[in-house]
C-alpha cells in the first residue's frame, strides 16, 4: 500500500471539480488541504453538494479572499501550505 501523502488542491477554474477531487483523494488516506484562490465560492446546488462531501471527508477549505464561509489564508500561510505539500493539484 502507498504511503499517505500531503496534497494541496488549489481551486481556481472549476470550484466544484476541485472540491470533488479533494474529497476523493482522502479515500486513500492522504492528508488533503483545499484552498480557493481566485474568487469566492458560489453557493449553488452543485457546490453545496460538494461541500457536504468535504465535510464527510474532514476537509476544512480555506480561501485567499475574505469569504465569510471559510477561514482566510494570509500570504505566509498560503506559502507554508505550498511548501508543506508533497503534491499540488491546480484545478
Amino acid at each position: 500500500m502507498n504511503e499517505p501523502k500531503s496534497i494541496l488542491v488549489l481551486a481556481r477554474r472549476d470550484h466544484a471539480e476541485a472540491m470533488r477531487v479533494a474529497a476523493g483523494l482522502t479515500i486513500s488516506g492522504h492528508q488533503v488541504d483545499l484552498v480557493f484562490v481566485d474568487r469566492m465560492l458560489e453557493e449553488n446546488e452543485e457546490t453545496l453538494a460538494q461541500a457536504e462531501l468535504l465535510d464527510l471527508a474532514g476537509i476544512e477549505p480555506s480561501s485567499l479572499l475574505d469569504d465569510p464561509n471559510m477561514p482566510r489564508l494570509t500570504g505566509a500561510g498560503f506559502r507554508a501550505r505550498i511548501l508543506g505539500a508533497r503534491h499540488v493539484v491546480n484545478l
